[in-house]
């Protein structure tokens, strides 16, 4: 019998947070979701990190995906939107380790690389291969939602494996893996 799973993939941000999810039967995938959280109409920085938190708990209680896959910040030169990234980025993650879900980071190129083959596709170029890969009839028009679902896919063709990206499995696995960032 085929081993089934849920990936659940995670683009943040502190405008909108896309995410997609997939079903994985053995070796193949087939789309289950994408959305995406509209988190710009809140003026509240902390309330838009208090929306994702709850967002992700919500998808992890619906759909209780077996792991998460999270798209890991890109590093720019505006570092308080680096800031504000990592902390949805953060809030997302606590939420899947406060129910025990399994999270692997993958950075944007990689996620690029493993669906286009090209670690500096468009968002569009990504969108377009899902479309392909997933069969799916019509692409969202805020392309945030693909990049969650990116995230999945990636983590399927990486088979979740730890070395793929960085991965946790609780509070525990992450203070041990970051004992350097913990003052």
């Amino acid at each position: 019998m085929a081993v089934e799973k849920i990936i659940l993939g995670i683009d943040p941000g502190t405008s909108v947070m896309g995410f997609g999810l997939i079903k994985v039967v053995g070796k193949k995938m087939e789309f289950l979701q994408l959305n995406e959280l509209q988190l710009s109409k809140y003026d509240d920085h902390y309330l838009r990190l208090k929306h994702i938190f709850e967002r992700t708990l919500a998808l992890i209680d619906t759909f209780h995906p077996d792991e998460i896959a999270i798209e890991a910040p890109f590093f720019g030169k505006n570092v308080q939107s680096m800031l504000k990234l990592g902390r949805a980025q953060g809030v997302a993650m606590a939420a899947g380790l406060s129910r025990q879900v399994p999270i692997t980071e993958y950075s944007p190129k990689k996620i690029k690389m493993a669906i286009t083959g090209n670690g500096n596709a468009s968002k569009e170029q990504v969108a377009k291969m899902l479309q392909q890969l997933l069969h799916l009839k019509e692409l969202p028009k805020n392309l945030d939602s693909t990049d969650g679902l990116a995230a999945a896919v990636c983590h399927f063709y990486n088979d979740g494996a730890v070395t793929a990206g960085k991965a946790y499995s609780g509070w525990a696995a992450f203070v041990k893996q970051n004992e350097d960032r913990i003052g």
